[in-house]
């Protein structure tokens, strides 16, 4: 070479170091023009450094321009400028530019041994960075990266003690591997055609705990859902050292290691029973307690995983201590610990001892509170382990005792799944509670404690069979302790809204066990004239007199409709010889509408006037029409109306009304208490309640206990 070009080529590598300098790309803004210019002279200096050679190409210059590249790349904006500019042609040939033979030791630093690793790294690196977006992927496959990747992790000698430099580029080699094939099968699978699996099984072993790491992260992701992969990572004999990283005190180590076998297992149900028999069960376990939540997140699904292999699994993963620290994980604030830990235990929950062992270990409270949660995974996952542990007879009463039923019941689900799965729980607690289940709820439903009291008796009222009702608020005063829950005055609003539930549910209960009442009409009179002799002058014997009308009536009618009208023309009245009877007290129209049902059978109670004919039917006793006039009323009950209606019903003696009105009460409980509470003083829609439910226990009772007696005398008879 002259000595003109070579002071020319001097002359160019101060001048880019100049341009490469450190802040260099801290003086320049960032706009697309700035950037594109700089990623051409960085590009330019990489290709005009190449066409060099190794020998004559800047070491120390071209470890800049990629640092410099590797810069740029870091801000995702700017990755598809700087592959536009070419980045990924200049970049991939310094994967294998260099030699790793013996160098003159007398050569200046700037081109020394380390300074070639020292390119590669940076090599490594920008590559990794463009890789992150998807859609050049396969531009850096096709570029010819892998097998330069590949040929940099084979050159590593793992159980040497590596200097820095060469293990940074390792660990840039094994990421670059890693964002590559992220989320692209094709890539995964040219990996492994390029012999990439291989050595990166040999770099688990590494003595450098960063290149472990990394290599083990390229395994993860290379291993998922990619099953010519899994397989050939298990025969290269990855599991053995992979589940004594497990044990590793490295926090980033067992998390990558945990990973590994996660992907391994998934779907794979052979290499799932060899990473069991290699001893991977209890190093797992220990990883629940790991400082790491992303260790703990995957191991407990790795143990669900797990608990699925064989039905001896689910047993020895308790008896190996997993439960305490995944209940310890359902409480943590990380969401994702919560979700795996609720996977775990639904899947150890399928075996009954263990069914057992979760709730002693106080698993219950922890997983209804997910239920409860606003997250669809949280609420599925702890919705099936519910479902596992009311399997267990042993589990019923403590559920009950926790409020499940109650909170399961109310919980806000998402899914349709989940509530299906809900809906299975309660109803695999209604069919287990009988027999010994039930006696225990029943001791419950009398403790001194008054929220397990409270707790009990509401679920019962919920759960309980039709051929129980009786015997638990009946016979052994379930309905009154119920009474006394609604209307305490210094109960809490969520007690008294239980309690009002529970009672609405006994009420649709007990009117369902009981022989079916038909639709109130009134009895075919025993003497039918017909419509057409309402207040007809034809054949009639007496008149009355109404808001100053004349109404034309019929003895023979009368006489059969009523005791009152009986004893008023067969009696010593007045009206017995009248001719003409004065009705001071009834509107025309009510009265004709009460002639009509005495007459003809049929009546057609308007809501206008309900309240008058049913004052009218008390008086003369019609009990059929009284009948229908209390369901015409109680079909339109009113919030503002019901205490009226309620005193009607007791003043004109109408006990199937009275009932409408005290179970419109219970079916409208919110709106009424929010009526008669306030913002400021919200206890004061409580007493209020408790006012109005007082007043009506008895008509409640009475009505409640007549079902259940129609039920039971039923039952006795059959």
């Amino acid at each position: 070479m002259s000595a003109s070009s070579d002071t020319e080529r001097k002359g160019h590598k101060r001048k880019l170091a100049d341009t490469l300098g450190p802040s260099a790309l801290q003086r320049e803004d960032l706009s697309a023009e700035s950037v594109g210019c700089q990623a051409q002279r960085l590009t330019f200096a990489l290709e005009e450094a190449l066409r060099q050679g190794p020998d004559q190409a800047d070491r120390a210059t071209l470890r800049r321009a990629a640092h410099s590249l590797a810069e740029l790349s870091k801000n995702e904006e700017l990755v598809d400028l700087v592959v536009e500019c070419g980045a990924i042609g200049a970049t991939v040939p310094l994967l294998s530019f260099f030699h790793r033979q013996a160098e003159d030791c007398s050569m200046e630093p700037s081109t020394s041994r380390c300074s070639g690793e020292e390119v590669e790294k940076e090599a490594c690196f920008v590559l990794g960075l463009l890789a992150i977006k998807q859609e050049h992927q396969h531009r850096i496959a096709d570029a010819g990266a892998l097998p330069g990747l590949v040929n940099l992790l084979r050159q590593y000698a793992p159980l040497s003690p590596p200097s820095s430099v060469a293990a940074s580029v390792i660990r840039r080699a094994a990421d670059a591997i890693t964002n590559l094939a992220h989320e692209n099968g094709i890539i995964k699978s040219r990996v492994r055609s390029e012999g990439g699996i291989p050595p990166l099984v040999t770099l688990l072993e590494s003595l450098d705990t960063k290149v472990a790491r990394a290599a083990a992260g390229a395994l993860r992701t290379l291993a998922f859902k990619n099953e010519e992969n899994k397989n050939q990572i298990v025969e290269c004999g990855a599991l053995p050292t992979l589940i004594q990283m497990l044990r590793s005190d490295d926090v980033g180590l067992h998390y990558e290691a945990v990973g590994v076998i996660g992907n391994l297992v998934h779907s794979s149900q052979h290499i799932k029973r060899r990473v069991l028999d290699d001893g991977a069960l209890q190093p797992v376990i220990g990883l629940l307690s790991s400082k790491c939540h992303e260790s703990q997140r995957e191991a407990a699904l790795l143990l669900g995983q797990f608990a699925t292999a064989e039905p001896d699994y689910k047993a020895k993963i308790v008896q190996r201590g997993a439960v305490p620290p995944l209940i310890v994980m359902l409480r943590a604030p990380d969401a994702a610990l919560k979700e795996m830990a609720a996977f775990a235990l639904g899947r150890l929950a399928q075996n009954q001892d263990n069914q057992a062992g979760i709730v002693q270990n106080g698993g219950l409270d922890p997983l209804i509170d997910l239920v409860e949660s606003h997250a669809e995974s949280l609420q599925h996952n702890a919705a099936f382990a519910l479902y596992g542990l009311a399997d267990n007879p042993d589990n019923i009463a403590g559920i009950i005792k926790a409020g499940g039923a109650q909170r399961l019941q109310n919980a806000e689900l998402i899914a349709q799944a989940s509530k299906d799965c809900v809906q299975k729980t309660v109803k695999r607690l209604e069919d287990k509670l009988q027999g010994k289940v039930l006696k225990q709820a029943l001791y419950c439903m009398h403790s001194t404690d008054k929220m397990m009291q409270e707790r009990t008796v509401t679920a019962l009222a919920r759960l309980a069979q039709a051929g129980d009702l009786q015997n638990i608020f009946i016979k052994r005063q379930g309905l009154e302790i119920l009474m006394s829950l609604v209307i305490d005055h210094g109960a809490d609003p969520d007690s008294q809204r239980e309690a009002a539930g529970a009672l609405l549910e006994l009420v649709k209960k007990s009117r369902s066990v009981a022989p079916v009442d038909c639709v109130p009409v009134p009895q075919r009179p025993q003497v039918y004239l017909g419509e057409q002799y309402v207040n007809n002058p034809m054949l009639s014997d007496v008149t009355f007199l109404v808001e100053g009308r004349q109404f034309h009536a019929h003895r023979i009618a009368l006489l059969a409709s009523s005791d009152t009208f009986r004893a008023m023309f067969d009696g010593n009245y007045i009206e017995k010889d009248a001719s003409s009877i004065p009705i001071p007290n009834i509107r025309y129209a009510v009265f004709r509408a009460m002639m009509l049902c005495i007459y003809t059978g049929v009546c057609e109670v308007k809501p206008d006037m309900a309240v008058e004919v049913l004052q009218a039917a008390d008086q003369y006793m019609l009990e059929g029409l009284k009948r229908l006039c209390e369901q015409a009323i109680g079909n339109s009950l009113t919030t503002s109306s019901l205490e009226g209606m309620w005193e009607l019903s007791e003043q004109f003696n109408a006990p199937a009304l009275g009932q409408q009105c005290v179970v419109f009460a219970l079916q409208n409980y919110e709106t009424i208490t929010a009526e008669k509470g306030s913002a400021m003083s919200p206890c004061q829609g409580v007493v209020a309640f408790a006012n109005m439910l007082d007043r009506m226990s008895d008509a409640l009772k009475d009505h409640i206990t007549d079902q259940l007696a129609k039920h039971a005398a039923q039952d006795t008879t059959s």
